[in-house]
C-alpha cells in the first residue's frame, strides 16, 4: 500500500512540475519581440544620463539631471527592498529553507549586556568616535595637501563603487529575463518589466555619468550602460531557447534564481544606503550647509518618488 502511495505521489509531482512549464508557443512572437523592446527601453533609460552628461549637444537643465540622479537612488533602494529581497527569499522558502528574521540566536532572550550598554561603555565609545573623527579630518587635510595621490585613489574608489552597483543590477536582470521568458502571465509581467528596467537603468546611468575618470576610461560609463541593457534580453533569449525543458518552479531553478536575487539584494541594499544616500545626504556638506531647504526637499521628493514607483511596480512583478 505504501509503495502505491509513493508511486502516486511521484506521478503527481511529475505532473505538477510539467504543468508549471509555460506553453511552448503561447504568445511566442510577442516574447521574441520583447527581447528587442526591452533592449531599446533599457538603453533609453541608461544612456540618457550618460550621453547628456558627456555631450554638449544633448545637455539638459541641471535640475533635470539632479532629479534623475536622486530618482535613481530611490529606484535602486526600492529594487533591493521590494523586488530582489522579496523574490529571493520567497523562492528559497519554497525549497523549505528557513531563515531567522532577527539573525543567529534570535530564539534566545536578549542579555542585559547586549541591549543595555553601561554608561562607561557609552562614554568610551563617544571618546573613541571623537578620536576617530579627528584622525579622519587630519587624513583629509593631508590628502588635499598632496594632490598627486588624489587622482588614482579617487578613480579606484569610483570604479569599485560603479562595479559593485553594476554587478548587483546584472544579477537581478538575469533572473528577470529567465522568469519573463516562461511566465504564464506574460503580457502583464512584460509591461511591468519595461518600466522596471527603464527606471533601474536611469538609476545606474545617473551614477555612471558622475564618474570623474581619466581620458583613457572616458567611454567606460557607455560600455557599462550597454552591458546592463543587454543582460535582460540575453536572459530572455536563453529562457526562450530552453522553454521546452526549463521549469521555473523546479528545485534547481528556485535555488539558482533565489540565490542570485538574494545576492543582488545585498549588493543593491549596500549600494543604495552607503554609496548613494549616505554620500548624497550625510557626507554632502554642500547640500546640507550651502544649498537651501527647498533644494534639499526637492532631492528628498525625487528619492521618495523613485522608491514609490518601484514599490508600485512590485505589485505586479
Amino acid at each position: 500500500m505504501s509503495s502505491l502511495d509513493n508511486s502516486t505521489t511521484s506521478t503527481a509531482s511529475i505532473e505538477d512540475e510539467c504543468s508549471n512549464i509555460a506553453p511552448i508557443n503561447e504568445q511566442l512572437p510577442l516574447r521574441i519581440a520583447a527581447i528587442f523592446i526591452i533592449l531599446v527601453t533599457s538603453m533609453l533609460g541608461t544612456l540618457f544620463p550618460v550621453l547628456t552628461r558627456q555631450s554638449k549637444r544633448l545637455s539638459v537643465s541641471p535640475w533635470i539631471y539632479e532629479a534623475v540622479k536622486y530618482f535613481g537612488s530611490g529606484v535602486i533602494l526600492a529594487t533591493a527592498l521590494i523586488h530582489a529581497i522579496r523574490v529571493g527569499t520567497s523562492r528559497l522558502a519554497a525549497l523549505g529553507l528557513k531563515y531567522c528574521a532577527h539573525g543567529i540566536g534570535a530564539d534566545q532572550p536578549p542579555t542585559h549586556e547586549a541591549t543595555a550598554p553601561s554608561a562607561s561603555g557609552a562614554h568610551h565609545t563617544h571618546d573613541t568616535n571623537d578620536r576617530l573623527e579627528s584622525k579622519l579630518d587630519k587624513l583629509s587635510e593631508e590628502t588635499v595637501a598632496t594632490p598627486a595621490c588624489l587622482p588614482s585613489a579617487e578613480v579606484g574608489s569610483q570604479l569599485i563603487g560603479a562595479a559593485i552597483l553594476e554587478l548587483g543590477v546584472i544579477f537581478h536582470s538575469v533572473v528577470i529575463g529567465l522568469t519573463l521568458a516562461v511566465n504564464a502571465q506574460f503580457t502583464t509581467f512584460f509591461l511591468v518589466i519595461i518600466f522596471h528596467q527603464m527606471f533601474e537603468g536611469l538609476g545606474l546611468g545617473a551614477r555612471l555619468s558622475q564618474l570623474s575618470l581619466p581620458t583613457r576610461y572616458r567611454r567606460l560609463p557607455l560600455w557599462a550602460s550597454l552591458l546592463y541593457s543587454f543582460v535582460t534580453p540575453l536572459g530572455l533569449t536563453i529562457g526562450l531557447g530552453l522553454r521546452n525543458t526549463y521549469n521555473p518552479n523546479s528545485a534547481t531553478a528556485l535555488m539558482v534564481s533565489g540565490c542570485l536575487d538574494s545576492f543582488s539584494a545585498g549588493i543593491l541594499l549596500y549600494t543604495g544606503l552607503v554609496e548613494l544616500l549616505a554620500h548624497d545626504f550625510v557626507f554632502n556638506k554642500t547640500l546640507l550647509l550651502e544649498h537651501s531647504n527647498c533644494r534639499l526637499t526637492f532631492d528628498i521628493v525625487c528619492v521618495v518618488s523613485g522608491a514609490g514607483l518601484m514599490a508600485l511596480l512590485g505589485r505586479w512583478a
